[in-house]
């Protein structure tokens, strides 16, 4: 969920190609560290993110069921990669290619996650647009936002078998 009061602006932001955005969180997703670049595009200070929730810049536009996809997966112990659209300070919004690690504690355990996200190519992001929208009009489609999740998880699941793609080829093919 983006932060209570911004709303989208429509106008996408764009970073250095060289640049990544790098930013740490606790297991339980809340940031414990973030990189001057992350503080830049998304126009925050670092007061301001420091123990706050990441999805504190999650966009509208992002389906829920790929987050859910993502934190599943990581909480598991794998790393994953993705296109997300973030949600600025200033209600814009930036596209970013994320690689998410889990962080481990000696016995194994994951205690945090670590993220570098760099500026993914335009044509990426032509072809992910479409399948992101799908997801979200099904998730809103339903009556609660537990079902919406379900949906759009299903959703996710056939489109990729439609592809004959697990989800690391599909993405990583993009």
């Amino acid at each position: 969920m983006s932060r209570p009061g911004i709303a989208p602006t429509g106008i996408e932001r764009t970073f250095p190609e060289n640049n990544v955005i790098v930013s740490k969180t606790d297991a339980r997703g809340i940031i414990t560290y973030a990189n001057q670049t992350f503080l830049d595009v998304a126009r925050y200070d670092l007061k301001e993110v420091i123990g706050k929730p990441h999805n504190m810049i999650r966009h509208p536009a992002m389906p829920r069921s790929v987050f859910k996809f993502l934190w599943d997966r990581i909480a598991s112990g794998f790393e994953v990669f993705a296109y997300v659209v973030n949600l600025a300070k200033d209600g814009d919004h930036y596209w970013v290619f994320a690689h998410v690690t889990p962080t481990f504690d000696a016995a194994g355990n994951v205690i945090g996650y670590h993220s570098n996200r760099r500026l993914p190519r335009r044509d990426a992001i032509q072809a992910i647009e479409p399948v992101y929208r799908i997801l979200l009009e099904r998730e809103r489609q339903e009556s609660s936002p537990k079902r919406g999740l379900e949906t759009g998880t299903e959703t996710l699941h056939a489109f990729l078998k439609s592809k004959d793609a697990d989800y690391d080829r599909f993405v990583l093919g993009i």
